[in-house]
């Protein structure tokens, strides 16, 4: 398989940086090609503007969408972006590797899904959800949490988790035609003993070598 690998943690020997490691080592390990964005090491800008393009459609009023298919038609994105988009057109699989802040993703993947998931290039008007850009691609979130499994349950003090990631898997990766792999969670690994840690990087691994079989989950609109 083809697999990208989206990386946004600031420290990398945080857990996020052990279970990114881990899914290269193990992955190249296991036949697949690999690429991956390090959006902390690439200085990656979350601010989507004009600075996105080189070429200009309306040099009176900005409108993203409409520069995103200009640029889509003219090959009028930034270098940088465009090699963000050409990882995703060439990818089987993407794994997001990143932190649970404030119930959703780090400001600078979000940037980077703002930036890079362009109009023209990765959904169009009647190319969404079933005929998504990316039909045939999957796409899997693996995250870790400041809270225990607990807090994350449906009675939980911070409700359930498939709600919280429902934003990304439908609205982000159904949107453009991905389907979705059951996220791995590690919840609250700062307060694990070294051996759970590592129970839990060995977890992932072994996930990852059957990860070409995996059947994708249902993810519900309501």
């Amino acid at each position: 398989m083809k697999i990208l690998i989206v990386y946004a943690h600031p420290e990398p020997k945080s857990m996020n940086g052990a279970m990114f490691n881990t899914a290269v080592a193990t992955l190249q390990a296991a036949g697949h090609e690999v690429k991956t964005s390090d959006l902390y090491a690439m200085q990656f800008n979350p601010v989507s503007d004009r600075a996105n393009f080189t070429t200009v459609h309306n040099p009176d009023f900005f409108k993203q969408q409409l520069e995103e298919q200009h640029a889509s038609r003219v090959n009028g994105f930034a270098a940088h972006i465009a090699a963000e988009q050409e990882k995703l057109a060439w990818c089987d699989l993407m794994i997001w590797q990143f932190p649970l802040w404030w119930f959703s993703v780090p400001a600078i993947l979000k940037g980077w899904v703002d930036r890079v998931f362009a109009m023209g290039t990765s959904y169009n008007n009647g190319q969404t959800y079933e005929n998504g850009v990316y039909t045939g691609k999957k796409a899997l979130l693996s995250i870790t949490t400041g809270g225990a499994k607990n807090d994350y349950l449906k009675d939980g003090a911070n409700g359930d988790i498939d709600n919280m990631l429902k934003p990304v898997h439908r609205g982000i990766f159904q949107f453009t035609g991905f389907s979705v792999l059951e996220p791995q969670v590690i919840y609250g690994p700062a307060r694990q003993t070294a051996a759970e840690r590592a129970l839990a990087l060995e977890d992932w691994a072994s996930r990852l070598t059957q990860i070409e079989e995996e059947v994708t989950i249902e993810i519900t609109t309501y």
